[in-house]
């Protein structure tokens, strides 16, 4: 036994030596990686990694957080980083609230052609719909955790915002899948959907009823914003997926409300501001200027804010739901789900999130809905509601619309510690 125990101690220091070893300096604080990774002939996904900077002796001391941004073809490199939660701004300030202060982050640009992810080929190896953005996440991480060995006995939890509340629970099925299937060796515990897009029609019924009652429109406002989702829903029910995407819902919006913020009903919006989501001209200059350059990357296709392509290539799936994707995770799987929602956001907007989620069926479903709606207080202040129960959670968070973590940042946080113990 003398002999033995300092082996083992020298061992164990030697894997927390070895751990460190592909890190890299960035951009930013702390220790980075990154890197491309061919999930299909032709189809690149660009992956940064974020090494905690928190106090531990080894960064697999704390779990790893997988980022995905909505549009879809918004950058998750972009928006999620530089925006919402990454350790500084694009002015070069330390961001408080940052979530690599307390664990490992993956920020990941998907689907294909988002950000810095690109095709070989101007019309090909675009995804088309939802499966194939989830399998081609597989394939990430099942060269991603083959890369960086340590990973797979990390927790890992995926969260994502808008449209990532259909690539995420898909991703997590097939991730789940192929772990099972003992193609990869991961620790998967936990999808996470902010303000989803998972049951766009949901979201586009309640935009009228919203309106009116927060009194953002009159009758006459709420008539024809009703109008159109309900000729939205026509085309849904008889499966013309483009024809009900190309409706003018948010220009009758736009015309009743005076230009309202559709990402925060709340926010002040000049006559001449032009707010988007994840398309600020500022950030793009800052990506291409300055990130592309420290991150090597000046030989590659230029970051996107967002890919038109991409989006015009998932068009025929778009306004198709992922309901039946987030019960079978909690049928089939052990992970658990959560969804959350900023209770100012117009475009996946909190009752059409609600609705869907009192429609979903699992086995455990009598669990949630016997569960008590507990008030979410942070150091005295009521910061919304939650409900929690049958492996299923729901937040309703206050002072917050689209983007949860950029305006209720310790709203945010609780949620955090709820799903990975750290926050």
């Amino acid at each position: 036994m003398q002999v033995k125990t300092p082996i083992c101690l020298l061992q164990l220091l030697l894997l927390h030596s070895l751990a460190w070893v592909q890190a890299r300096r960035g951009f930013g604080p702390g220790d980075q990686d990154w890197g491309y990774v061919e999930v299909r002939e032709g189809a690149h996904l660009f992956y940064w990694l974020y090494y905690t900077t928190a106090n531990v002796s080894a960064y697999t001391d704390r779990p790893l957080v997988i980022w995905l941004q909505g549009g879809p073809g918004i950058a998750s490199t972009g928006c999620g980083c530089f925006e919402q939660l990454g350790p500084i701004d694009i002015e070069g300030r330390p961001r408080d609230s940052n979530w690599v202060q307390h664990m490992n982050v993956l920020f990941i640009d998907s689907p294909v052609g988002t950000g810095f992810s690109y095709v070989e080929q101007p019309h090909g190896h675009y995804a088309m719909h939802n499966n194939r953005i989830a399998l081609d996440l597989v394939e990430l991480m099942h060269q991603f955790l083959l890369q960086y060995p340590a990973f797979q006995r990390v927790p890992i939890h995926i969260f994502s915002e808008s449209y990532g509340g259909k690539m995420a629970p898909e991703f997590a099925l097939e991730l789940h899948l192929a772990e099972q299937r003992g193609e990869l060796v991961c620790q998967l515990k936990s999808v996470v959907m902010g303000n989803p897009w998972t049951s766009p029609l949901d979201s586009t019924l309640s935009y009228a009823p919203y309106l009116l009652q927060m009194g953002i429109v009159d009758h006459v406002g709420y008539r024809d914003i009703a109008g159109v989702a309900a000729e939205i829903a026509r085309l849904v029910y008889a499966g013309k997926w483009l024809q009900a995407l190309d409706q003018s819902i948010q220009e009758v919006i736009e015309t009743h409300t005076g230009g309202v913020f559709l990402y925060n009903t709340q926010r002040r919006v000049h006559v001449n501001d032009v707010y988007r989501y994840g398309e600020d001209p500022q950030l793009r200059e800052f990506m291409v200027n300055n990130v592309t350059r420290t991150l090597n990357l000046t030989n590659m296709s230029e970051w996107m804010a967002q890919n038109a392509t991409v989006f015009i290539k998932l068009g025929g799936d778009i306004f198709k739901p992922a309901v039946d994707i987030v019960a079978r995770l909690l049928d089939e799987t052990p992970l658990r789900v959560g969804v959350y929602s900023g209770m100012l956001d117009l475009l996946c907007a909190t009752p059409g999130t609600v609705n869907w989620i009192n429609r979903m069926q699992w086995h455990r479903k009598d669990q949630y809905v016997s569960a008590t709606r507990r008030p979410l207080r942070i150091k005295g202040m009521l910061e919304g509601y939650e409900k929690q129960g049958g492996g299923f959670s729901m937040f309703w968070i206050y002072r917050a619309g689209h983007l949860v973590q950029q305006d209720n940042p310790a709203a945010m946080s609780h949620i955090l510690r709820e799903f990975t113990g750290f926050g």
